[in-house]
């Protein structure tokens, strides 16, 4: 988009474009997204920036009115797969927060100058403002939903000191942490007393135009892995529920299908507060809240095959997964072996929630005690890093080493793809005609099938050893 189609898109109020651009307006100091309510300001006033974080860092504050931190990822970083792209999603999983820099771009096989000078000329700002635009969304997010004190909010957030805390809030709100609490009509409901084990965080995820979210419900239920996830009620008021394997803890999350506007109630329960970011960003790769449906919709209606499904159903999506490694073992063995897994080897929670008592174990775990060739060539190259499905994992790279494995079809290494590395451009099926459903081929598979084939292979041989059992009913993580 050029400025003049993107001050065309402000002045239409056109919510299609949020997140994919801002504006910021030089005489009042706030920058907004594309669907503001405010008056529109005059043409030679506004500035146009990729990235919240690019915005921040020219000195603009976010709008009042129309929440611009609090918009839909842009789908761009699920399409890219060059460094940017991949930058981008492992920002997004907290790995800036948690390893700084360095960690980001030794994990890109960059060096960080590299990294920053890229990020810089593509996006306006580095990975230190990305991360840091983030962290003030989490904050916000935790004072306005929460009763939480402020220092725990802080490093909940990321922030390594309450000062820095205080300090971009104040420069990117233009409010004290304790105004930001205190102000009224945000929408994010009443501020509640947070308990890690009982009420959780209650969260909106946003997302952008149309959702079909009874064919991503209804794709979940088809395949729930018992203790681990489960999907309750009625079609149209489901609730999808399911334990996360976090970087600082273990999570739990629900997320419901009835909504009121473009978002999905969610509300999280965690052990560390830390998680919270991780937690939000692998619900939104679940969901695939980030996608772009207007530009799928309008490429998949060009087939005369599919027109009439798109015309019916507006905004079907194609779920990710929020771990990619399970998703790989269950791809392998199929859902119900999975279940045996989780069983036998999968971490007991400290506080069961409802049906909900293990956390999938570990590839490390799976490779000692399976039996079973295939499972455990795939659970070891994922535990020594051979096989990796993290959010910045190189699609091409991954792809290739599952093919190397005994046991992984290309059928199965592209459902790991298109399902665990979130890549909206794949056919798993090798569905006939599929190649003019490009760059979204995923979506076109989605309209076409409604669940995912579980290529079968051998299931574990080896009963599961008591003493295994044991060992994991009392470990607690």
């Amino acid at each position: 988009m050029d400025e003049t189609t993107r001050y065309e898109a402000v002045s239409s109020r056109d919510a299609r474009f949020d997140g994919e651009f801002f504006f910021a307006v030089e005489t009042t100091g706030i920058y907004c997204r594309p669907s503001c309510p405010a008056v529109t300001p005059k043409r030679r006033n506004v500035r146009f920036y990729p990235t919240a974080a690019a915005a921040q860092s020219h000195g603009f504050r976010a709008c009042r009115r129309c929440r611009p931190d609090a918009v839909p990822g842009s789908a761009e970083w699920n399409v890219r797969a060059d460094v940017v792209g991949r930058a981008m999603r492992m920002i997004g999983d907290g790995v800036v927060d948690r390893e700084g820099v360095p960690g980001l771009a030794h994990r890109l096989g960059y060096s960080p100058r590299q990294v920053q000078r890229q990020l810089n000329a593509e996006l306006g700002a580095g990975p230190v403002a990305l991360a840091r635009a983030q962290r003030a969304h989490t904050a916000r997010v935790l004072l306005q939903t929460t009763a939480l004190p402020v220092t725990e909010i802080a490093f909940a957030a990321g922030f390594h000191s309450v000062r820095q805390f205080n300090d971009t809030v104040r420069r990117i709100y233009a409010r004290t942490p304790s105004a930001l609490r205190a102000e009224a009509g945000t929408g994010l409901g009443t501020p509640v007393r947070a308990s890690r084990t009982t009420t959780g965080i209650p969260l909106r995820l946003a997302h952008r135009g149309p959702y079909a979210a009874r064919d991503v419900f209804d794709l979940l239920a088809a395949g729930t892995v018992a203790r681990v996830e489960e999907v309750t009620g009625e079609p149209g008021r489901r609730t999808h529920r399911r334990t996360l394997r976090l970087p600082y803890g273990t999570g739990v999350a629900a997320v419901d299908e009835r909504s009121a506007g473009n978002w999905l109630d969610a509300r999280i329960h965690l052990t560390d507060l830390r998680d919270l970011t991780t937690a939000v960003q692998r619900l939104r790769r679940l969901f695939d809240l980030d996608a772009d449906p207007y530009a799928v919709d309008d490429l998949l209606a060009a087939d005369p095959a599919l027109a009439p499904d798109v015309a019916a159903r507006p905004g079907v999506r194609s779920p990710g997964t929020a771990e990619a490694e399970e998703f790989a073992v269950r791809a392998l063995v199929g859902d119900a072996a999975a279940g045996e897994l989780v069983e036998a080897y999968g971490k007991v929670l400290d506080l069961p929630h409802g049906g909900l008592t293990h956390l999938f174990p570990e590839p490390a775990v799976l490779a000692e005690a399976s039996a079973d060739p295939a499972l455990r060539a795939l659970t070891t190259a994922l535990a020594d890093g051979t096989v990796r499905l993290d959010a910045g994992a190189d699609r091409d790279e991954a792809e290739q080493a599952l093919l190397r494995l005994p046991g992984i079809t290309p059928a199965t290494a592209a459902l790991i793809r298109m399902r665990g590395l979130g890549d909206p451009d794949v056919d798993p099926y090798g569905l006939r005609g599929a190649s003019r459903w490009r760059p979204w081929r995923s979506y076109g598979v989605r309209r076409t099938r409604t669940a995912d084939a579980q290529p079968q292979t051998s299931a574990p041989s080896q009963a599961p050893a008591t003493s295994r059992q044991a060992n994991s009913s009392t470990s607690t993580e």
